[in-house]
């Protein structure tokens, strides 16, 4: 994708969307957007319940500064966030400008929101909702000080926003199956792999031989989709198999 001309090439980022593996591909796709459309940070959530206290536990992929979504959550802003509200009635995108729309919040935060997001040049922000296949509902934000986005950017956010956000929940849910399809064995032998382990030495601490801790790694790595052992353990590792 070409930042200066973002508008001719949404086909080829959806294109490319469908083509990413992980997480962090996807991660670093989002970046590559929000530069491209002069914003500064992103974030791709689940749709928090009206009775979540915070919003890191809805987040997906972010790249909020740490400081930003540590502040916000310990204040509590989720909780009767005005924005949040509107994502629950609506499904149509809209921008939101916190240093010029009068913010109402029963809890008496509006302006400590507005100084909170000011500080790090996140006043002005795009909200595109999005579901899963399933049902779940989420959203994807823009967030920086440009200008607000113009019709048309809105819309090719929007578009590639459904996207990214469809191809996050494939992602998870092939995760979540590759992970309930490894056996206690297969999962072993990973771990000691990964803390740089030989088959003879596993082989040694499990009680079995060396032929079947092979054969264990063997269709770990094949059931992880990947080629050899050191790419099955890092791939373990990002969806969370092992420690």
């Amino acid at each position: 994708m070409t930042p200066s001309h973002p508008k001719s090439s949404v086909d080829v980022n959806v294109s490319e969307i469908a083509g990413l593996k992980t997480q962090f591909d996807i991660f670093r796709f989002m970046k590559k957007v929000t530069e491209a459309y002069r914003a500064r940070a992103f974030m791709v959530f689940n749709l928090p319940s009206t009775t979540a206290i915070d919003l890191q536990s809805s987040t997906v992929i972010s790249s909020w500064p740490v400081e930003l979504l540590a502040a916000y959550d310990q204040e509590g802003l989720v909780t009767n966030s005005p924005v949040m509200k509107r994502l629950r009635a609506s499904t149509t995108p809209f921008f939101n400008d916190v240093s010029q729309v009068k913010l109402e919040r029963i809890d008496g935060k509006a302006g400590f929101v507005a100084a909170l997001f000011e500080r790090f040049r996140m006043m002005r922000c795009a909200y595109f909702p999005t579901h899963e296949a399933s049902g779940g509902r989420g959203a994807v934000s823009f967030s920086g000080d440009r200008e607000a986005f113009t019709g048309e950017e809105m819309r090719e956010l929007h578009y590639i926003s459904t996207h990214v956000f469809d191809r996050l929940a494939e992602i998870r849910g092939y995760d979540t199956r590759v992970t309930d399809s490894l056996t206690d064995r297969e999962i072993d032998c990973l771990n000691w792999t990964a803390a740089g382990k030989t088959s003879v030495e596993i082989a040694e601490i499990l009680n079995l031989s060396e032929h079947t801790v092979n054969h264990y790694l063997n269709r770990a790595t094949k059931k992880l989709d990947t080629v050899n052992r050191t790419q099955a353990v890092a791939r373990a590792l990002r969806i969370g198999l092992i420690k």
